[in-house]
């Protein structure tokens, strides 16, 4: 029997991570999977010893005031991965954090795994180097990830987006009792942690007062308690606040504001239009911008290599500017041309299976290991 320890540190490596499981369940019954990750991970079978939740620390200033944390973590995998003795350690993106622990496995003696590359093509791109000497196989998401890294001699596997067949796996049968209005919805996805929310919800809650066509419909994430949006939700306790199903709403939607990470892809997925907003912290965002070089900060403008939606970032993220900008695409010519776009964007991403060829190629590494 073979064994594997997933490293999943957010709900979308959650995700990712469960489908992964999934169909390597489906190809190869004995395994023995253990890990770190979420509910999702955990329904497919994995003995999950430490929950997402406890690791979501974001922003520069935001990892040093718990170091500490981070630092004790660390130690509590590389106990927990020298005791199980696994074949194969998967790490899923979570890079500052994985990429460490890739070096301390590969030094076990342990084959390393990287699903979903972590995003180094935008900053810190020397981690391509730690990536070549400490992880044996690295299997991309993005398409133009393969050409990043052949610059570098790394050959790496290109396996599709796994999104589409979440996405399309989806029975779409989710009751959402919460709305009664037979208005068009404009979803409102404020992030999944604290630190966004914060941030972020005011505003759009503010723009979306505006659009009074609209019901407006907030997607809670479940890893954050709901007392946490009600101090944010006093004036606008007619907007239902709703958990763990974001992707009911997206279903539902006509027009979203999103915050950039990888719900701006999923909602492209689900052909919704939408406005990306992000505004961090000071200190966090003046390092960001020294350091990271890439055009866009959402997912679909950066597969596609030119703004197809459009980003508000910091001071931009405001009242009036978000208020203007869901205008163009609530109807008209900017609605169509970027329904249009995200077209040409799924057929960027490749067909769907991303999982099952994941899975095979992992199982076809350790049969002959």
């Amino acid at each position: 029997m073979k064994k594997i320890f997933i490293i999943a540190g957010e709900p979308s490596g959650d995700l990712h991570g469960a489908n992964l499981v999934k169909a390597l369940f489906s190809q190869n019954a004995d395994l023995t999977i253990k890990g770190w990750g979420g509910e999702l991970m955990q329904e497919q079978g994995v003995e999950v010893l430490m929950h997402y939740k406890k690791l979501a620390f974001m922003g520069f200033a935001e990892v040093i005031a718990n170091l500490r944390t981070i630092l004790k973590n660390f130690e509590i995998c590389k106990s927990q991965i020298k005791d199980f003795k696994p074949d194969a350690v998967v790490f899923i993106d979570y890079p500052g954090f994985n990429l460490r622990m890739a070096k301390f496995v590969k030094k076990l003696g342990i084959k390393t795994f990287y699903y979903i590359s972590p995003q180094i093509w935008a900053w810190k791109q020397n981690r391509v180097y730690t990536i070549k000497k400490y992880v044996d196989e690295v299997y991309s998401i993005m398409p133009f990830e393969k050409d990043f890294y052949k610059k570098f001699d790394v050959d790496i596997n290109f396996v599709g987006h796994p999104l589409i067949d979440a996405i399309n796996n989806l029975s779409h049968s989710d009751e959402l009792p919460e709305i009664t209005s037979d208005k068009p919805i404009l979803a409102i996805l404020p992030g999944s942690r604290k630190q966004e929310i914060s941030k972020m919800l005011p505003v759009m809650l503010k723009s979306a007062k505006k659009f009074d066509s609209h019901q407006i419909v907030i997607a809670g994430a479940p890893s954050i308690e709901k007392e946490f949006y009600l101090k944010y939700l006093n004036n606008f306790i007619d907007y239902p606040l709703i958990f763990g199903k974001t992707y009911s709403i997206l279903y539902k939607a006509h027009t979203a504001m999103v915050t950039s990470g990888t719900a701006t892809l999923e909602t492209a997925l689900f052909n919704i239009p939408q406005v990306v907003c992000y505004k961090g912290g000071a200190i966090s965002i003046a390092i960001a911008r020294m350091l990271i070089k890439v055009k866009y900060i959402s997912l679909v403008n950066l597969i596609m290599d030119k703004e197809v939606v459009k980003e508000l970032i910091q001071d931009e993220m405001n009242e009036k500017m978000l208020t203007s900008e869901i205008q163009k695409i609530i109807s008209g010519e900017g609605r169509t041309q970027m329904l249009n776009q995200y077209k040409v964007l799924i057929e960027k991403l490749g067909g769907g299976g991303a999982s099952e060829i994941t899975a095979s190629l992992m199982l076809k590494t350790l049969a002959t290991s």
